[in-house]
């Protein structure tokens, strides 16, 4: 083994004695699982660092379709890594990007260059109503002060039209951080900003913390949507968040609809919009934004 091998195996090695509880030893093993995720992870720094610098990344959107509803939803926002001429979704970066400490940078870029897109075709065509376009945002972002900041100061001088914008934040990132996540959500609402609450249903505290938080619309988790239709649990838990989103004036959205099946069991229950592959693939933003969308008034 080189010396460089050898630092590099210590090293993986040294991360994953740590991430088992700290104070213990790691012996490293060439075919050790650990060790090889670990591994894995490492690589990607340089390549995230290289793909910020050199701007790899590529934005991609996926249509939110109206079930019940009467107006249609929004388009959301999809990160892809463009490397060598192939695509890579964010599966397999985003782990790493978390673990160090990549997604506020990244996230500045997706608003960065999702902003400067609106910009442009607004512009362009000043009287025509473009749409709504959802935008992640993480909870490493959302606990980042500089970042929020720089968040209000950018949608501020993008001056978009009203709705064009609508924020995704999981639940546990909101819950982690409740007090400032919701004088954000205010600050940017009054910007004319939507917001959404992602992967709704996963946390243990999710209702209790519901009525403070004044967002649009539930992404049901899709752990609840992709068996509904025969599954009388999943069935329940979607009607119960359903009902108690109505009853805050909230629509609400489920992901990961693949089937027929579970699309009419969305629309049995009343389910406003659904999002998967029945209803559209994901697309590259400047082949699914090249039209204008019709929008109603909320």
């Amino acid at each position: 083994m080189q010396l460089t091998d050898a630092l590099h195996a210590a090293d993986a090695a040294c991360y994953t004695a740590k991430e088992a509880g700290r104070n213990r030893l790691h012996c490293y093993q060439a075919n050790d699982h650990s060790v090889l995720e670990r591994d894995g992870e490492l690589r990607w720094v340089q390549r995230l660092q290289n793909a910020l610098d050199n701007d790899h990344f590529r934005l991609f959107a996926q249509p939110i379709k109206a079930v019940c509803a009467k107006r249609p939803a929004y388009q959301e926002i999809l990160l892809r890594l463009e490397e060598d001429g192939n695509l890579i979704t964010p599966g397999s970066f985003l782990p790493a990007a978390e673990r160090y400490h990549f997604m506020p940078r990244i996230d500045r870029w997706v608003v960065r260059n999702t902003l400067a897109w609106l910009s442009d075709i607004t512009r362009s065509a000043p009287d025509t109503a473009w749409g709504c376009w959802g935008v992640n945002l993480s909870g490493a972002s959302l606990s980042d002060g500089e970042f929020c900041r720089d968040l209000i100061t950018q949608v501020h001088k993008a001056q978009l039209p009203k709705g064009s914008l609508c924020f995704e934040i999981t639940e546990s990132a909101a819950i982690a951080q409740l007090s400032s996540v919701i004088e954000l959500i205010h600050t940017l609402k009054q910007l004319g900003c939507r917001f959404a609450l992602d992967d709704f249903g996963t946390g243990l505290s999710s209702f209790s913390y519901l009525k403070q938080l004044p967002v649009d619309y539930l992404k049901i988790d899709g752990h609840f949507i992709r068996h509904v239709h025969e599954d009388p649990i999943d069935r329940a838990m979607v009607e119960a968040i359903h009902a108690v989103g109505k009853a805050l004036n909230i629509e609400t959205i489920a992901e990961f609809v693949e089937t027929q099946q579970t699309l009419d069991t969305l629309t049995t229950l009343g389910i406003d919009y659904a999002q998967g592959f029945l209803l559209g693939h994901p697309g590259s933003l400047t082949q699914v934004g090249g039209q204008p969308i019709k929008v109603m008034p909320r």
